[in-house]
């Protein structure tokens, strides 16, 4: 698989060519097939794509990770650039998804438009599928370990009704190769550690060859503060060595001291996956 981060909040050093905004957007080719996983926000990643010759017209389809609009709302203009490709979102009740925090309240949700635009383009999954051999969306995402403490400030509303968000809009997607998994976490809302379990619960005795995406071990993004503490960072990264996973690649919302205090645990196993990044797994 080669895999190429297409949008993420920060860029290469030497790709100032490169756009960044606070989202993300993963390219996979592998198999045989082009597959989008998130969109950012913008119409940036597309912009990106081209500069880092991926055709996006030449996506086979999209996985979306969840409803937030710094990973689904670029989806409008890949509709425009893309003229075959399903979009993958995990199905459920709508609602609006807010962020709120100290009498501050902003919308983080899907430009709702966007589902009217590609109505004809959008697949809803509530189960596991197999979107194309060897290639997974799961939506039963374990509930073994406790989820980030960032979610604390993210809510969903109607009808005058606010609760904590339950990510029931959240999705895994893993793609099984000869030898091993690539799992995709986008922000990991779920758990990073929970994700990896499910990984392992449906693909017994194969090994993890990567994870990737965010792991949302932010805690306000405006503060660049930890969800949690050091010492809950540290227990993390210390659970991911007991599965069979390789690699982790990860940036985004995981924020940079959370991923400090990963890199002085995993190692060499964790590595920032900024904007312009491609590598070969």
């Amino acid at each position: 698989m080669i895999l190429t981060s297409l949008i993420d909040n920060t860029r290469l050093k030497n790709r100032t060519d490169l756009a960044v905004e606070r989202g993300l957007s993963i390219h996979a080719s592998t198999m045989g097939k082009s597959i989008l996983f998130d969109a950012g926000s913008s119409e940036a990643f597309c912009d990106n794509a081209t500069l880092l010759n991926i055709d996006i017209n030449n996506v086979d389809a999209a996985v979306i990770s969840h409803r937030h609009h710094d990973h689904c709302n670029g989806i409008t203009h890949f509709l425009d650039r893309n003229s075959k490709a399903q979009v993958y979102f995990r199905e459920c009740e709508e609602t609006n998804y807010v962020f709120k925090t100290f009498g501050f309240k902003t919308n983080v949700g899907i430009d709702k438009q966007l589902l009217v635009k590609g109505v004809n383009r959008l697949t809803f999954v509530n189960q596991m599928v197999e979107i194309s051999p060897n290639i997974f969306i799961i939506t039963d995402i374990s509930n073994k370990f406790a989820k980030p403490k960032g979610n604390k400030y993210l809510f969903t509303e109607s009808d005058d009704c606010c609760m904590p968000d339950s990510f029931d809009h959240e999705l895994l997607l893993v793609v099984k190769e000869n030898d091993g998994l690539i799992v995709f976490t986008g922000c990991a809302h779920s758990g990073v550690l929970n994700m990896i379990d499910t990984a392992v619960n449906y693909f017994p005795n194969i090994k993890i060859k990567a994870v990737v995406g965010g792991f949302h071990l932010v805690g306000l993004p405006l503060f660049k503060s930890i969800g949690g503490t050091k010492k809950q960072i540290e227990e993390i990264g210390e659970a991911i060595l007991d599965f069979p996973v390789d690699k982790l690649y990860t940036g985004h919302c995981t924020g940079i001291k959370a991923y400090k205090i990963l890199k002085g645990v995993l190692g060499d196993r964790l590595e920032y996956f900024a904007t312009g990044h491609s590598i070969t797994i």
